[in-house]
């Protein structure tokens, strides 16, 4: 029989490494988390009222419009799976709500 860490170890060895996961998660985040709500928040209002053309023009425009760079925020939506708005407002926002799970704000 193998010597295994208990049951208290493993789990803090799995708390901890997903706390990293999550950590490095974060910090590929191409924008604050403040306008990443926000992006997100637009897209959810927007989205179902003009719909999707299986573009980012609503992100785009969001991203013009609020000052922020478009190509490295493009970047980290489709690292994500958010090749167009309906994505990004779904899996792209899924993978940041995971990014921040442990955070309290």
């Amino acid at each position: 029989m193998t010597n295994r860490p208990d049951k208290r170890r493993r789990k803090e060895l799995l708390h901890n490494w997903a706390s990293k996961q999550r950590a490095e998660a974060r910090a590929k985040l191409p924008l604050a988390d403040d306008q990443l709500k926000a992006l997100f928040d637009f897209l959810e209002v927007e989205f179902p009222i003009q719909g999707c053309d299986h573009t980012l023009r609503l992100t785009e425009w969001w991203l013009r419009t609020n000052g922020h760079p478009v190509e490295p925020v493009v970047a980290w939506l489709h690292s994500t799976g958010g090749f167009c708005d309906c994505e990004a407002a779904g899996n792209s926002r899924e993978q940041w709500e995971a990014a921040n799970r442990d955070v309290n704000w």
